[in-house]
């Protein structure tokens, strides 16, 4: 295979289009609160237990995006959190 001198590249592949993503964009495109893809600044009071926990008060309705706890920048994690309260949650319910 024939890299011509790029890293990791082929060159039978090539670039059809490019797009400059701002966090403008993101905000109006996507709904992010300022364009933050962590839902919300990665501060003291908005880490670990102070962000919002998988289970909500509302029943079935988990939380498992990256405003949830740990945050966004931990990839995965709150959607592990989130099966891992629904699994819970169900044989809670199956023991009743």
């Amino acid at each position: 295979m024939n890299y011509g001198g790029l890293s990791g590249v082929p060159t039978s592949w090539s670039l059809t289009s490019q797009r400059v993503i701002t966090p403008l964009t993101l905000e109006h495109e996507f709904g992010l609160h300022k364009g933050n893809i962590f839902h919300g600044a990665l501060q003291l009071h908005q880490l670990g237990y102070t962000r919002p926990q998988a289970r909500t008060p509302l029943d079935g309705l988990y939380l498992c995006g990256a405003g949830a706890h740990p945050g966004g920048g931990v990839m995965g994690t709150p959607g592990k959190n989130a099966a891992q309260v629904i699994v819970w949650d169900l044989a809670k319910k199956e023991r009743k």
